[in-house]
């Protein structure tokens, strides 16, 4: 079994490998190749991704290479990782919107539009080219933002379906408070890629019992503190929403913040730093602890239950994802990408079926798609207006002249990234 990951420089990479060594039972790889066009960075953590996997015992070859065709060509599957324009890109992200007193965000808002111009792009000729090697390896994204990207590549036909941690992140948080095994919490987890709800949390299964309530009345002050949000708004939505609602709920709040503290683009620059140093110590043969602070917590877990299910029909039977709405929310497109359970086969993800939606969420959901729909138009095609219409949608934005002046901003801002400006 051959598995690429493309951008495979990323100080990401290694609590995936670790995840790849430690779960070799359930996803069984031959070769794993990292690719990146970044020399120096393949050069650090492809001898580190060769040290754990030997510390962990796992038999497979790990190689390294800039060449993507080489690379993708007889892969299984293909993890996309990357990152276009950088940490720099994100800190510009984060920075510029701020001086109309729009919040900066490197997924959702003016920032989040800026990094779907830049990637979906990219991620398309990537996509086409797998295609050219191997029509039938699978497409695992987890490059942000999430669902425009993961829409950008169903639309053009791939074999493709998004990831994100959020969900197996609140699973294990949940899990460790209600003093059980991850396995046996199933989350009610509804939404659009970083804007999802938990609206019950089952013990067993899908039909399990719902202890929602019960986490709420004995865990609300943890997981209130957790998501930044106050206590009571939990108790009056009576769900528990990921920690991205915060950008809508106390959108205000957070821009006063961000203005006064540095970014949070600037924290992980420096954490990418220290640990760039770290992976070229030839005695570490471990993810370091710093890594943890990094971002992107339980990634390599949820990636290697998506894999396994995806190649082999191994793995957990029921995952979040993002794929194809097709009904599954009533109210949504059916081409719109979803974030849901779904059972996993070699075939794809077929969606759980989901509760009726509160009009308090499912209003958010609809606005919300309606803008990734604008979005990804405007990434396929370019245009200041269509950027224009994008971020007027958004309903962080929704004012003529702030969208006016983030439009300018994000061009100007993005050029070298945007062939058609």
């Amino acid at each position: 079994m051959k598995l690429t990951v493309v951008g495979g420089g990323s100080t990401y990479t290694p609590e995936l490998i670790d995840g790849f060594a430690r779960l070799r039972g359930v996803l069984p790889i031959t070769e794993l190749v990292l690719t990146d066009p970044a020399t120096d960075r393949l050069g650090l953590i492809g001898p580190l991704s060769r040290r754990i996997f030997a510390r962990l015992g796992h038999p497979g070859r790990i190689t390294t290479t800039t060449d993507l065709d080489a690379a993708v060509d007889g892969a299984d599957a293909v993890l996309l990782q990357l990152r276009v324009g950088g940490q720099a890109a994100r800190l510009q992200d984060e920075t510029w919107p701020l001086d109309c007193g729009c919040v900066g965000q490197e997924t959702t808002g003016a920032g989040g539009l800026a990094k779907a111009l830049r990637t979906v792009p990219v991620v398309l000729d990537i996509a086409e080219r797998v295609r050219r090697t191997n029509p039938d390896a699978w497409i695992i994204d987890f490059t942000n933002p999430v669902g425009i990207v993961t829409r950008a590549l169903l639309q053009a036909g791939h074999k493709a379906l998004g990831l994100c941690n959020v969900a197996i992140g609140l699973q294990r948080k949940f899990a460790a408070l209600l003093n059980t095994a991850p396995a046996d919490v199933h989350l009610d987890h509804v939404g659009l890629n970083h804007l999802t709800w938990e609206t019950a949390v089952r013990l067993g299964g899908p039909d399990g019992e719902d202890v929602l309530p019960r986490l709420l009345a004995e865990h609300g002050d943890t997981i209130a503190v957790d998501l930044r949000l106050p206590r009571p708004v939990l108790t009056r939505l009576g769900v528990i929403p990921s920690y991205y609602l915060r950008y809508f709920y106390a959108h205000d709040e957070v821009v006063a913040e961000a203005r006064t503290k540095p970014s949070r683009a600037a924290e992980v620059a420096a954490m990418e730093k220290e640990l760039l140093s770290l992976y070229a110590d030839p005695g570490l043969d471990e993810k370091p602890d710093l890594l943890a602070k990094r971002g992107g917590a339980f990634y390599s877990e949820a990636a290697v239950d998506l894999a396994a299910a995806l190649l082999r029909g191994a793995g957990s039977e029921h995952q979040v994802v993002n794929t194809l709405n097709n009904g599954t929310l009533p109210f949504l497109p059916d081409d719109a990408v979803v974030e849901v359970p779904a059972t996993i086969t070699t075939k794809g993800a077929r969606p759980l079926p989901v509760a009726p939606v509160d009009p308090l969420f499912a209003g958010l959901m609809a606005n919300v798609t309606a803008y990734e729909d604008l979005a990804l138009e405007a990434a396929l095609h370019g245009g200041r207006d269509r950027v224009f219409r994008a971020l007027l949608a958004h309903p962080l934005i929704g004012q003529y002249a702030y969208a006016d002046r983030l439009t300018d901003d994000l061009i100007a801002h993005n050029r070298e990234h945007l062939t058609w400006a």
